[in-house]
This record gives C-alpha cells, structure tokens and sequence, in this order.
C-alpha cells in the first residue's frame, strides 16, 4: 500500500488489523433481477477511505533527484504514484523542470503576452530608433549603385562592385553603430524582464532598467568580441588561399573558409549562452563565455537544432510582414504594381522607405522578445539539466515545501 498522502489507489487493501466487515460492496446482480450472482470470484480486497485528520509535514529532501539534485518530497516533489508524478510547479510562464522546445517557445510567447507594456515598450521603441537610423542612411549616406559598363573587363567589373560595396558599408557605418546599441539595450532589459517572468513577478521598464545598467558596458564587450573572434578565424582561414592565388589559391581559399565558416558556427553556439550568464550570474565577459561553454558541452547539437528553428520560424514570421508592405511601398513609390512584374525596383523615396520602415518596426518588435526568449529560457533550461535550478527558482517564487 502506498502511505503518501493523495496518492492511495482505489481498492487497496485494510490495514493490519482493520476488520473489513460493514465496509460497503458493490450491489450483486442477484439484488436487483434475483438471478444467479455473476460477480467474480477474484475480486480485489475492500479498501478504507478516510480523510486526514492532520496537516501531513513533508518528508525531508533525498538525495535521489533524477535531475542533478536533491528534492523535496512535499506538495510537488518528484514522488512516484500509482497514477505518475505530480505536474511541475509553474509560478510563471514556464514549468520548474528540464523544458522541451515547446516549452521553450510557449514561454517566450506568454512573457511577450503577459507582459505585453512592458515588453513592446522596449522592443517597439528600439525597433523605431534601429528603422529611422537605417531610414536616414538608405537616403542620404548610402551611394546610388554604380553603372558597371558591359565592355568592361570581367577584372574592371569586379573592381567597381567592390568599390561600389566599400563605400556601402562604410556610409552604412553609423546606422549599424546604432543598430548595436539599441540590440545591446534590448537585449539587457528583455533579459530581466524573462528572468521575472519566469517567477512569475511583475516588472516594469524601471525596474529592468535598474537592473541592467551596471552591466551594459560588460554587454557591449561581450557583442562586440564575439564577433571580432569569428572575423579573425574567417580572415585566417581565407588567407593562404589569397596569398596563393591563381586557381590553386581559390581552391585553397574555398577550403580555409568552409572550415574557418564550421569553426564559427561551433563558436557561435558554444557561447550562446553567455548574454544570460553574464546579466543573471554578474559574471565578467571572460567568465561568461566560459560559463556559456559549460553549459552547452554536451548539448551542443541540442541548441543549434533550437537555435536554427527558432531562426527559422521567426524569418517566416517576418517574410509573412515584410510581403505585404514590400507590395505596398513599391506601388505606392513606383509607376504602380506594374514594376513588381518588371522587376523594377523604385528609387528610395521617401515614401518607399516609410512603408518598409512600419513593416521593419511591426517584425521588429515581436521578433525581438521571441528570439530573447528562447535563449534567456535555453539558459535557465541547462541550469536545470545541470544545476538543479529549478529547486532555486521554486525558492525564489515562495512555492510550499521548498524552504524559504
């Protein structure tokens, strides 16, 4: 018999020494027709039903957790029944146990629904700041694309679209400076909100502001350096084939990049983790990506699987936007619909960049808590793997039975 409180099975057996007489019994047939009784032989011992008399204290933490750490075995402890475990606790908008993708990208969505004030007010205000930035360089700072002369020779052909793309990405130079910035910001403060969510706390833009500021500059090291790393492993695989040069040398140039390109990706997603690690844990930019590449080990192919589908998702998403005012700004700025069909594409009016900018912030401000989301929440769900976090976070949220 199962002693835990709520978790007895109907029909078990009297305890020692009950009498099981007076107890009542399903009604024979033979009650109700007077005909023979056709009740089986075999028929499970009556069971005694009686409340408790007693609030039941729970028992003391096992070592056994199943999940890398002791738990408690109180009102959602991890006890077996005849009928399974108990549901995870949820003080917010995830389940305190290991999370699956569903998990994962339902949690984002709700800390987007259910603090919806304070979660637009960051991203629609940094998806504003990031379009009228690249607004304002797409029309004055960025040059018009260069006439490439058919007679050219393919080497002169090549040379103007370089200089062409040069003078692009340096005109583009400040829109880019400020589209760091306003990710950097979001990033910090959508980060605090989701780590309240998770609890089940309110948080305002105050608050998370509060919060996140001492460690914005930590942040901006942190973007910046990662990138600078992938830079340097691509330049270094590219250049014995352009040193080489000649067929040889584009071959060897082929070679480098596609592993320098691996090199990346792997990099990329064994330091995933450590925006999160260096906001929630005050960790230092060197400590971060090693906390971030002890979190992942093991689970490497795990996240880029998440990681890409999460990407993947939110470019439908915002391809299913960007259509309909792509549609919309070029009828409006062209000779009509006309010109989609030509393939002609409108000079940057103003009126063309304005369409395209609403589209830009409308994709903008939803993308950016979803994709903040689901790594804040990958965070949390290896800490959980590893750490028994969620023992933490049951703590944090006053939930009965984990202590204070």
């Amino acid at each position: 018999m199962n002693d835990t409180p709520g978790w007895a099975s109907p029909g078990s057996a009297p305890s020692d020494g009950q009498d099981d007489q007076g107890v009542p019994r399903p009604a024979s047939p033979a009650d109700a027709n007077g005909s023979a009784p056709q009740w089986s032989t075999d028929q499970p011992p009556a069971g005694q039903w009686q409340p408790p008399t007693a609030p039941v204290t729970p028992a003391p933490a096992r070592a056994d957790s199943g999940w890398g750490g002791p738990r408690p075995q109180g009102q959602w402890g991890q006890q077996q029944g005849p009928w399974g475990p108990p549901p995870a606790a949820k003080p917010g908008v995830i389940p305190l146990r290991p999370l699956t993708l569903g998990d994962i990208l339902d949690g984002s969505v709700a800390t987007l629904r259910r603090y919806w004030q304070t979660v637009l007010t960051v991203s629609v205000t940094i998806a504003v700041l990031m379009q009228v930035a690249e607004i304002l360089a797409q029309r004055y700072l960025v040059p018009a694309p260069p006439e490439i002369n058919r007679d050219a020779s393919p080497a002169e052909a090549l040379s103007q679209s370089v200089d062409a793309l040069r003078s692009s990405v340096i005109a583009m130079g400040p829109a880019y400076l400020i589209m760091v910035a306003a990710t950097l910001v979001s990033a910090a403060l959508l980060t605090v909100v989701i780590s309240r969510a998770v609890l089940g706390r309110p948080v305002t833009l105050g608050t998370a502001w509060q919060e996140a500021r001492p460690r914005l500059l930590q942040l901006l090291g942190l973007t910046l350096l990662v990138p600078v790393m992938a830079a340097g492993i691509m330049f270094v695989g590219l250049l014995p084939g352009l040193l080489l040069g000649g067929s040889s040398g584009a071959g060897l140039a082929f070679l480098g990049g596609t592993c320098a390109f691996v090199a990346v990706v792997w990099l990329t997603i064994r330091f995933s983790l450590a925006s999160p690690a260096l906001m929630l844990e005050r960790q230092g930019v060197v400590k971060a990506l090693k906390r971030s590449a002890k979190l992942v080990q093991g689970s490497w192919w795990r996240i880029f699987g998440i990681n890409i589908l999460t990407q993947l998702l939110i470019f439908l998403f915002s391809m299913l936007i960007a259509f309909p005012f792509a549609f919309l700004a070029m009828g409006v700025a062209g000779d009509g619909l006309s010109d989609i069909l030509d393939g002609t594409v409108p000079e940057t009016s103003w009126s063309y960049l304005v369409i395209m900018g609403i589209g830009g912030v409308i994709t903008s401000a939803i993308t950016y808590p979803i994709s903040a989301g689901v790594t804040v929440l990958l965070y949390i769900d290896q800490r959980i793997r590893r750490e028994a976090l969620d023992l933490e976070l049951a703590r944090a949220a006053g939930l009965p039975g984990y202590g204070g």
